[in-house]
């Protein structure tokens, strides 16, 4: 799964598309963002058609910044270069709660 963003080039240019793509904000030091990793790949079964990145959120602080990723891990969808949706750390932790995101989203 690891699609990995590491520059602001490909950041706008993966998400200046007419599909719908995901952005995972995280960072190496976060633990949730690693319990995640353990079930993103079902979570990602039933939308095979969707595309995940993953991006450092200090690596890339202005992008992080700019979408307002206040916690991690954050997944944004983005269509045509416009952020959609927002699914903040809070409601982030379970498996259930991407789904139930994704579902509503897409």
């Amino acid at each position: 799964m690891k699609n990995r963003i590491t520059s602001t080039e490909v950041f706008t240019s993966l998400i200046d598309t007419t599909d719908t793509v995901a952005v995972k904000f995280e960072a190496d030091w976060c633990p949730d963002c690693k319990r995640m990793d353990f079930f993103m790949d079902d979570v990602l079964k039933d939308h095979s058609d969707l595309k995940l990145y993953e991006v450092d959120s200090d690596a890339l602080a202005e992008q992080a910044e700019k979408y307002d990723v206040m916690g991690l891990p954050s997944i944004l969808l983005f269509r045509n270069g416009e952020k959609t949706a927002h699914l903040h750390s809070a409601q982030a932790k379970t498996p259930e709660e991407v789904k139930a995101f994704l579902q509503e989203h897409l």
